[in-house]
């Protein structure tokens, strides 16, 4: 299988995964402290990778190598993961999906200040009708109030999270030294796992861990696998494969995913003029997804 192919799929199944969280992150939010939460679902995803890893090609020599790598990139995703379950609080899933389709434009400038990755006139144009179309959203299709720039505190601290997860993707690549990405992201779990223990270790210790109600386990074992182990891959499997900007175009696709699962979940549908922000958000995707003439990436490491 061409190795953009590959990129395109785990993408596609990284957005499908990730609007799970924002919906069963929203019923959990208000019972456990984000960072306890982070703490055990980053050593739940570690666990799982490293038994994959054990029952497969095993630890590749060197892979600890420069460990203030996965020191970097373990801090990036834990500054993401715990300020989306605190805009949760407050934000409402749809909403906070929509902000997270901001992060392919992000992407897009961190990828040309640390890789050189050059946008063309098609996928710039892409990115401008899918911020439009997520400002659109985030502001509940409310003329004055996005006139009036009045954004929820929720979707607001969410967007600093974005900030370190649109970083993520090209850091990672630039920082890949040929690990393969099930290796790589071991590291990237255990140095985020470290990091938010450190850091939460009085919220984690003042936890009722065996009297947590049912949400809180099924949104802890859901984000640590689903949209945390298996998604951690999935990104390094694309970052290496695909530009920065596409990697994070498949972000677009999540306010829909979310609706899905809202829908699923006994929740209501949105208005319709918020579809349409949705609506803009998927044309960018498609517009991306057609635009292949960007900056060639070099080929994935064997695995």
């Amino acid at each position: 299988m061409h190795p953009q192919t590959v990129g395109h799929l785990s993408m596609l199944l990284f957005s499908l995964l990730i609007a799970g969280s924002f919906s069963l992150g929203s019923l959990a939010a208000d019972e456990i402290v984000p960072l306890a939460l982070n703490a055990a679902r980053f050593w739940l995803a570690a666990a799982v990778i490293g038994l994959v890893l054990a029952m497969t090609t095993g630890l590749p020599p060197g892979t600890l190598r420069a460990p203030w790598r996965y020191a970097f990139l373990g801090g990036l995703y834990a500054i993401y993961f715990a300020l989306m379950f605190v805009g949760l609080k407050t934000a409402p899933p749809v909403s906070a999906a929509a902000v997270f389709t901001l992060t392919p434009l992000l992407a897009a400038g961190f990828g040309w200040l640390l890789l050189r990755q050059k946008l063309t006139p098609r996928m710039a144009l892409a990115l401008v009708i899918g911020a439009i179309g997520a400002f659109w959203v985030i502001f509940r299709a409310d003329w004055q109030a996005l006139l009036r720039f009045q954004i929820g505190r929720g979707e607001l601290i969410y967007f600093v999270g974005c900030v370190a997860h649109a970083l993520y993707a090209p850091a990672s690549r630039k920082l890949n030294r040929g690990e393969p990405p099930v290796a790589f992201i071991l590291g990237v779990l255990i140095f985020g796992g470290l990091g938010l223990t450190f850091v939460g270790w009085s919220d984690i210790m003042a936890t009722d861990w065996l009297h947590l109600s049912g949400i809180v386990w099924i949104t802890l074992v859901y984000t640590a696998v689903f949209s945390g182990a298996i998604t951690f891959v999935l990104v390094q499997v694309a970052t290496l494969r695909l530009p920065s900007a596409k990697v994070m175009a498949y972000t677009y696709l999540t306010p829909a995913w979310v609706i899905i699962w809202e829908l699923a979940l006994g929740g209501n549908p949105p208005s319709a003029l918020v579809l349409v922000g949705i609506a803009l958000a998927v044309v960018s995707l498609l517009l991306l997804l057609r635009d292949e003439d960007g900056v060639p990436v070099r080929p994935a490491p064997a695995t």
